[in-house]
């Protein structure tokens, strides 16, 4: 788990940092800057907007007597997403607009929910308390 923790805080710069050089290349140094503070912006607004919609969800299952299993996967999507376009960078912005996006968000909760399954069944799932 850590190796690849690792590897990922030493791969995802580097790739990052490659596709902001190339788009600076193929657009210009500012119009790069200024294309990565538009999609920041606009990620941080959609973020807003998902992340209301996913918490008005929650509420209304619980109300009803639910459990908001799906609404609180949603949840974690829409942060991991916002999380994504605070970061500089093009792939990550990609990533992050690809969960926040209402009809290409069940592949990832799916993919959270094999997850956690597998982790689950392991036996390797822990809830500390702090």
């Amino acid at each position: 788990m850590y190796r690849w923790i690792l590897a990922a805080i030493i791969i995802v710069p580097i790739i990052e940092i490659w596709g902001i050089l190339r788009m600076g290349d193929w657009i210009g140094g500012w119009n790069t800057f200024l294309l990565i503070l538009v999609l920041s912006a606009a990620g941080a607004l959609v973020t807003q907007f998902e992340g209301r919609k996913v918490w008005l969800e929650a509420q209304r299952q619980m109300q009803s007597g639910q459990i908001p299993g799906r609404a609180i996967i949603d949840g974690i999507c829409v942060l991991l997403g916002g999380l994504l376009l605070l970061l500089p960078g093009f792939f990550s912005d990609f990533l992050g607009i690809i969960m926040l996006l209402p009809f290409t968000r069940p592949l990832f909760r799916n993919m959270i929910l094999q997850w956690l399954e597998k982790r689950m069944r392991n036996g390797n799932f822990t809830i500390r308390r702090f």
